[in-house]
């Protein structure tokens, strides 16, 4: 991995804790934030064992880094800098992953952007949001209220309802076992659709018991999640976009990724789509030099925006400091 420098920023209530990468070279550099997928999982987009000790078996031998670190190290390698971050109650970030809605998880990632728009060596002009699963959510709504967000990436997303994409899910891994070892997977699929009943009546929260141990969880993420389809949003969206998505992914099927690009071209965009063969949700089994291919083609639709106002003035600010 790269070198990288470490920071807090404000987000909400909290102080969030991340990783900066940034490639070698002065002057301003182009920069993509990343969000990781569904459960904790800390800023490399691994799952987190740290803070949720019995939740996920140890990695398996020879297992790749997260996601989102591999991803990080091949944008900086094509001249990109990244931020990823430790989610609410993950990593070294405080409070509570499992009382975390989805609408706090946008404003953090909305938060993430903000901060990192005084720094000199980050180019505000060509500003990208990559997102993991979940994150594919909550990249398109920042991008959307955001016009100095230029390019989008989508890694393993959802398109439908998260009720229809959390059953198909469910039923791939029963049969396949993928990723069943977990306990919070198995605890997860095991009370999905109780999960869902409760969410749809909205009621607050429910108990799991996940490795023996009782957790409390907000309902309100879930809820959310299903009433608001990335298929939805994505109609709203006008920007370039990349679309990855492992073949054999047991978390979002691959046909989601089709209809994704489907209703993008419909509404005349022009996504990138890249199916990872043999590469499952967290695309562990593509090697490097298939990373980085996902990687320069982000990258290359990172093209400068124009600013608002607001952002011309602290871009200036900003070389005048």
């Amino acid at each position: 991995m790269l070198p990288q420098e470490d920071i807090r920023f404000r987000a909400g209530d909290l102080s969030l804790s991340g990783s900066l990468v940034l490639p070698n070279g002065d002057g301003r550099r182009p920069w993509a934030l990343l969000v990781g997928s569904w459960l904790p999982r800390d800023r490399d987009g691994a799952f987190d064992r740290r803070r949720h000790p019995g939740w996920f078996a140890p990695p398996t031998a020879g297992h790749p880094p997260g996601l989102l670190a591999r991803l990080a190290d091949a944008l900086a390698e094509r001249g990109v800098a990244s931020l990823r971050y430790d989610p609410r109650g993950c990593g070294d970030s405080p409070g509570s992953w499992e009382e975390t809605d989805l609408f706090t998880r946008i404003d953090d990632a909305r938060d993430a952007i903000g901060a990192m728009r005084s720094r000199r060596d980050l180019d505000l002009r060509r500003t990208a949001i990559i997102g993991h699963g979940e994150g594919a959510l909550i990249a398109v709504s920042v991008a959307i209220a955001d016009p100095a967000v230029g390019a989008v990436g989508l890694v393993g997303a959802p398109a439908r309802s998260m009720r229809d994409v959390l059953r198909r899910g469910v039923a791939q891994r029963s049969r396949t076992g993928t990723d069943r070892r977990h306990a919070a997977v198995d605890a997860f699929d095991r009370w999905s659709e109780e999960l869902i009943e409760r969410a749809e009546r909205r009621e607050p929260e429910t108990t799991l018991s996940i490795a023996d141990e009782p957790v409390r969880l907000r309902l309100a993420a879930l809820e959310q999640a299903i009433h608001t389809p990335v298929l939805a949003l994505i109609t709203m969206l006008h920007r370039n976009v990349v679309i990855a998505h492992g073949a054999v992914d047991a978390w979002a099927d691959p046909d989601e990724a089709a209809l994704l690009a489907d209703t993008l071209a419909d509404g005349g965009e022009r996504p990138a789509v890249d199916l990872v063969a043999g590469a499952g949700h967290d695309l562990s089994e593509a090697g490097d030099e298939r990373i980085g291919e996902i990687a320069t083609a982000i990258a290359a639709r990172m093209q400068p925006r124009e600013l608002p106002p607001v952002l011309v003035a602290i871009e200036q600010m900003s070389e005048e400091g």
